[in-house]
């Protein structure tokens, strides 16, 4: 087969080359499992159309009971480069696997302690469904080195049931899945099972469907303004990018950058971004009931959001001119799985780019704005998130997630006697609550300005006092303060201030002297709200802070470090930052939080509309003038009065 460039998708070639080189060395046999499998970045510094060995990492484990380990393939010479055998009761567990996913009901449905206590119940086992739930760290002396899932229980009575409609509460299994057996059945309280059903598409909720609706037809008759040449390479406007996935980290956008038109037509392809993506998200939930007080789960680093993708719809998910591509993974047989249509690409009109009607030359301008759109969605258990990367004409970038899906839920509890509802969940229906919790998110963001070196500063405005210098009080001046130090670089969000990040290369000037740069503004949502000592908090830690800056290290991958299932904390961004490397003129990574708090709403039951969380960076200093002088007006007929008062 041909030898794909540096940044080209994993091919299905490359994939069982990989498992093959495993299995004819002797680490692969009948009860072997590829958790993990997944392209390494190349070197820093390596061109787009290079050619170079590819090297993948692979986590794999055996349902005998060997020792799982960590491997590092270079899949071009077929060679096993390292293999380091884990102890998992050190390092933590690796990803839950698909198959253990049935095997928790499975093993339940054996189970007589768990038989009894849905006999208890008045219930059918049959229609008993057991959501498989990462366990988090407890310290449990049994679990540790063991391989351990917890399972909450709901009710469908028929097959097109919504089952989260009827929780089965006051229960909760601690289920051994690698010895497929039952650890510990906890039976607190019978509960009533809420009885209304939650079926979205049910013509007794949805009553008689709208009619409306015109149609929205977005066409291109000439067809997207971007192009993809090697499978992956995206050019769009002044854009160029190398699109990854990752079956962890999903999306993961490479080699941003934007091409600087000169007035004299001189052009420079200048980069703004070595890499981008989400490493990391994690969903804690704030109810203390005994049954959920361990719910927290990291759907990138425990379940792999990038497996789970979703095959995209045209018409359904994607609207327009859509270009599709289908990356590959591997299963966890260890044979290459082809994701089809997952990642979405397209471009949509995105409003007014600058407008002016000026009073003294008389020119009436106008100049619409339009983003390309690269996007996935993937299914974990009950939610459904939409990662949403957009490249705008002005050189902005922004991401956005989307929420939605269906919210988890438990039986809620009567109001207290001070007549006050439970304060850790929302009552959806008819004794049905959904506890409180939080969506949050961990960005990775590579800056390369010009292929330099960074300087980070924090941004904040400053009040003048009223004085002989601002004698009616009007002034305000803004503060910048650099980061250092990693030890600096932990910083919180601050709406007061309107605190943002700029990230400069002092190697690179504008032509006005000053450093390039790009600026981060983040939402100012809060962050983790569970206790510092708790679990989640320490498994979590890179959501204490929105902001962490540490010095680029090529094992420095994940904020919560490698393996985050069963995982005690202090791995990722708090062991790094331990060094206080200096940041300063230095090859840096923004790890950036941020992420939703979520009281369900009544609104959000039976399904939940997207709820979003995001942040943008925008130049800041990196061009000499508006980059987008050269965006023709829009053509005649687009715009619904004279043509001539668009120019």
């Amino acid at each position: 087969m041909n030898q794909p460039t540096a940044y080209a998708l994993p091919t299905s070639e490359e994939v069982a080359s990989v498992t093959a080189t495993l299995t004819e060395a002797g680490h692969l046999g009948e009860n072997s499992r590829i958790a993990y499998l997944g392209l390494l970045d190349p070197p820093r510094g390596t061109a787009t159309d290079t050619v170079l060995d590819r090297r993948f990492r692979v986590f794999a484990l055996d349902t005998a009971g060997a020792a799982p380990f960590d491997a590092t393939i270079n899949a071009t010479t077929g060679t096993i480069e390292s293999l380091t055998t884990l102890d998992t009761s050190q390092t933590g567990e690796l990803p839950v696997m698909e198959e253990e996913f049935e095997a928790v009901e499975a093993i339940l449905v054996e189970d007589p302690e768990w038989q009894a206590a849905i006999a208890k119940r008045g219930l059918d086992l049959d229609k008993v469904r057991v959501a498989p739930l990462s366990a988090g760290y407890y310290d449990y002396p049994e679990e540790r080195g063991t391989r351990t899932l917890r399972g909450l229980a709901f009710y469908q009575e028929h097959e097109a049931d919504s089952a989260w409609a009827h929780p089965i509460d006051g229960l909760v299994a601690y289920v051994d899945v690698a010895n497929r057996k039952a650890a510990r059945i906890l039976d607190f309280e019978v509960v009533p099972v809420p009885a209304e059903h939650g079926n979205y598409t049910d013509p007794s909720l949805t009553g008689e469907l709208r009619t409306t609706q015109k149609p929205i037809n977005i066409t291109q008759p000439e067809g997207p303004s971007f192009t993809v040449s090697g499978g992956n390479h995206v050019e769009w406007e002044r854009w160029s990018l190398d699109i990854g996935f990752d079956m962890r980290e999903g999306l993961v956008l490479h080699n941003i950058a934007f091409d600087d038109k000169k007035p004299d037509g001189d052009t420079t392809r200048r980069k703004i971004l070595n890499r981008a993506s989400i490493a990391e998200m994690v969903v804690p939930y704030g109810d203390p009931s005994p049954v959920r007080n361990w719910q927290n789960y990291f759907d990138t680093g425990e379940y792999l959001i990038g497996s789970c993708a979703n095959s995209l719809e045209l018409g359904c998910d994607c609207l327009g001119e859509i270009t599709y591509l289908s990356p590959v993974i591997v299963d966890n047989f260890g044979n290459p799985r082809t994701i089809h249509n997952g990642i979405c690409m397209h471009e949509e009109d995105a409003s007014i780019l600058s407008k002016h009607a000026d009073l003294w030359s008389n020119i009436a301008y106008t100049r619409r704005n339009r983003r390309l759109v690269i996007s996935f969605f993937t299914t974990v258990g009950n939610y459904d998130y939409g990662f949403y990367w957009y490249l705008y004409l002005d050189g902005t970038i922004e991401f956005e997630a989307k929420a939605t899906g269906i919210v988890f839920t438990s039986a809620q509890p009567p109001a207290g006697e001070d007549g006050e509802p439970y304060p850790y969940s929302s009552e959806m229906a008819p004794g049905l609550g959904a506890p409180f919790h939080q969506h949050l998110f961990g960005a990775r963001l590579d800056f390369a300005l010009d292929d330099g070196p960074s300087r980070v500063l924090e941004e904040e405005a400053v009040r003048v006092p009223m004085g002989e210098a601002n004698p009616r009080g009007n002034a305000f001046t803004r503060r910048h303060t650099v980061l250092a130090r990693e030890s600096e670089a932990a910083r919180q969000t601050s709406m007061e201030t309107g605190r943002s990040w700029i990230v400069q290369n002092p190697e690179s000037t504008n032509r006005l002297g000053a450093p390039v740069g790009f600026k981060l503004h983040p939402q100012g949502h809060p962050m983790l709200l569970a206790d510092p000592e708790s679990s989640v908090a320490q498994r979590a830690a890179f959501t204490r802070n929105a902001l962490w800056v540490t010095r680029y290290a090529e094992d420095e991958r994940y904020p919560t470090g490698d393996f985050v299932n069963q995982h005690p904390g202090g791995a990722g961004i708090p062991a790094w930052i331990q060094a206080d490397r200096s940041l300063d003129g230095e090859d840096v990574v923004l790890w950036h939080s941020f992420g939703l708090t979520h009281y369900p709403r009544v609104e959000d039951w039976p399904i939940m509309p997207v709820d979003t969380a995001g942040f943008t960076l925008r130049p800041d200093g990196f061009f000499d003038r508006s980059p987008v002088l050269d965006v023709p007006a829009p053509t005649p007929g687009a715009c619904h009065t004279d043509s001539s008062s668009c120019h």
